[in-house]
């Protein structure tokens, strides 16, 4: 991992999903999750103050990054709940199958190199009926906005640690088996366009 992986860029995804709008997105989907808990991409453990203590027994968190395990240090410290970090990638999750009641996905499925290994992986850890809830950015609806997402693309990518700017995660998760129960659409305020549609809600295993 280069330097700027593992100082520089954790840095950086703080900043740009620690904003105050997005934390309002992460309060709501979190506070449903319940039982065992996966959360992929876990990051500086910006999810973890949302957790419900009388729903959630531990929480799961998956992350590959060294310097991002290193951030989340202060927020595991201070978690209403049981945190157990798992250095390791998403496509290849180091737990049983079944193992798992809900999966937590926020801003992480655009950086995943392969999504749909990863998916798969979310699919055999999570017990039947298990519970995925979802918040990621991506492709915008509006064919202009799409048209420039593309376009930034592989300038964007290198900078921001894989991030996928077109990425449609209710049509990846649909794709992987996943029923998508809710769901709910929204532009974020402040952002350029390329990066401001954002979607969220929740799913079952069909």
């Amino acid at each position: 991992m280069s330097f700027y992986e593992n100082r520089i860029l954790p840095h950086v995804i703080y900043l740009c999903c620690g904003r105050a709008d997005v934390t309002e997105i992460r309060k709501s989907v979190v506070p449903d999750a319940y039982g065992r808990v996966l959360e992929i991409g876990m990051g500086a453990g910006a999810n973890l103050p949302l957790y419900d203590p009388q729903k959630v027994e531990v929480v799961l968190g998956l992350e590959p990054s060294e310097g991002m395990r290193r951030k989340a240090a202060p927020a595991i410290q201070a978690s209403p709940v049981k945190v157990e970090l798992i250095a390791a990638g998403a496509e290849d999750i180091p737990l049983p199958g079944a193992s798992v009641d809900t999966v937590v996905l926020t801003y992480t499925l655009c950086s995943i190199p392969d999504a749909g290994r990863a998916l798969a992986e979310m699919r055999r850890v999570l017990k039947p009926g298990g519970l995925m809830l979802f918040a990621e950015h991506g492709r915008d609806p509006d064919p202009g906005i799409y048209k420039w997402q593309r376009r930034l693309e592989p300038v964007w990518k290198p900078v921001f640690g894989g991030c996928h700017l077109t990425r449609d995660a209710p049509a990846l998760l649909e794709a992987a088996g996943f029923r998508i129960q809710s769901r709910d659409s929204l532009h974020l305020e402040g952002m350029p366009k390329f990066g401001a549609f954002q979607t969220l809600g929740s799913a079952r295993l069909v």
